[in-house]
């Protein structure tokens, strides 16, 4: 029998208004979070952890609970500290991806690090180990540009142009 069924696109592709998301800073003796995102867009690109708001949700809401499923992370989010847009375009010039994304600054709880959700990996990264992780543009603006944590010097290959 055909499944006539209705197929709900859950990707956030070819939105028909922006999407809000978060995404929550957190620092841990000195090194920061990041995880490996496992869907595009940016797949396979380190970045803070964060995600889609739902309706309802505060940012600080949002942050905690993208931050528990991606990495098994408590954290209590604080104020903003960065807002972006980014948008993805498709051969044909039309919108694949649109987020606003707030970024809060968080403080770490508790909990074991683990990668969950759309999260290929998770890690505390150090100040070294960024030079060799493949990052996203806008993390090592950000971390840059708020926290000096990202060294001019580290702008490298390892930067993944163009991916949010």
């Amino acid at each position: 029998m055909k499944d006539f069924s209705p197929r709900l696109d859950f990707s956030g592709a070819y939105p028909n208004h922006p999407r809000i998301a978060v995404g929550a800073v957190v620092f841990h003796e000195d090194r920061v979070l990041l995880v490996q995102r496992g869907k595009p867009p940016g797949e396979g690109v380190w970045a803070i952890p964060g995600g889609r708001m739902h309706l309802g949700e505060s940012l600080q809401e949002a942050a905690r609970r993208e931050i528990l499923e991606e990495t098994g992370i408590l954290i209590e989010a604080k104020d903003p500290i960065h807002v972006f847009d980014s948008m993805e375009r498709d051969i044909f010039g039309r919108v694949r991806f649109h987020y606003v994304i707030v970024d809060l600054l968080a403080d770490f709880l508790e909990g074991d690090l683990r990668p969950g959700d759309d999260a290929r990996d998770a890690c505390w990264a150090s100040r070294e180990d960024l030079s060799r992780l493949r990052l996203s543009e806008t993390t090592r603006q950000l971390l840059s540009l708020h926290f000096g944590f990202v060294d001019a010097a580290s702008e490298s290959s390892a930067v993944a142009k163009g991916l949010p």
